[in-house]
């Protein structure tokens, strides 16, 4: 008798802590905008100059990304990385992000003039 009851007490406090573990939200990435130095140098050919046009799949307005809310910046990255926006070359330069990345270079270019 004692041994079910404890095994019915372990199995309800695993299953608490398992609810309690998929209930917490996760930790939200922090943006690092000294960390995007190192980062950086796949977008300023393009997004660092101004008025400037791809040719690449076709031409193509390159928007000037410097002072950019962050949270647009990590959404539109994380929509090519996932392939909700389609722009080729913008995919596959998400796709090698990581979270951190995304949130570093976001806060970069929030705070870039």
């Amino acid at each position: 008798m004692k041994r079910i009851g404890l095994t019915v007490r372990a199995a309800s406090a695993m299953g608490l802590l398992a609810a309690v573990a998929f209930a917490t939200p996760a930790m939200a990435v922090e943006g690092n905008a000294e960390a995007a130095a190192s980062k950086k140098s796949m977008c300023i050919g393009c997004h660092g100059i101004p008025g400037y046009k791809a040719s690449f799949p076709a031409v193509y307005n390159v928007p000037y990304i410097a002072g950019q809310n962050a949270k647009y910046i990590e959404a539109a990255l994380t929509a090519y990385k996932k392939g909700d926006r389609k722009h080729p070359t913008m995919r596959g330069i998400a796709e090698t992000l990581t979270e951190q990345d995304i949130a570093d270079l976001a806060a970069y270019y929030a705070q870039a003039k």
